[in-house]
């Protein structure tokens, strides 16, 4: 039986701070690897802040890096990922180009994301840009509205 890592995708990654270790995946069928927190940081009740991760990525080309929150987050921390996720494009790679965590704080009180603490997971995604091509009419027939399959 193969494995997610016999596939591995070669990127290259600078650590901000090279104290803290590289992100990486907990269990060989893991899809996601985990981000942490480059610093201490106390994110204000119903407050909105961008939480260092401590890596710039070089993403490679046809793909885009996701963020998406660690399925704990809000149980554990009161803290969500506000636009559901967050996309790195392939062009933000420069020297203070480090990927940042944008959560959203639900609860009434302040809350704390230590440095070191895995708070989100980054995904790999295949990609393509498109050549858009204008049509008059679409030929297909249509299938129904929101939620019309069941």
């Amino acid at each position: 039986m193969s494995t997610l890592a016999d596939a591995a995708l070669k990127v290259r990654i600078k650590r901000v701070d090279p104290l803290l270790p590289l992100p990486r995946h907990e269990t060989p069928g893991s899809v996601g690897f985990d981000l942490i927190c480059r610093e201490r940081v106390i994110v204000p009740p119903q407050g909105l802040y961008r939480v260092p991760a401590n890596v710039i990525v070089a993403v490679p080309p046809g793909y885009m890096l996701m963020i998406a929150a660690r399925s704990s987050l809000p149980m554990k921390k009161g803290l969500m990922i506000p636009n559901g996720v967050g996309i790195v494009d392939q062009d933000y790679r420069g020297p203070e180009d480090e990927v940042r965590v944008q959560v959203y704080n639900f609860t009434d009180r302040p809350v704390e994301v230590a440095r070191g603490e895995r708070l989100a997971q980054g995904i790999f995604v295949r990609v393509a840009q498109v050549e858009w091509v204008g049509m008059v009419e679409m030929e297909e027939e249509s299938r129904g509205g929101f939620g019309s399959t069941g």
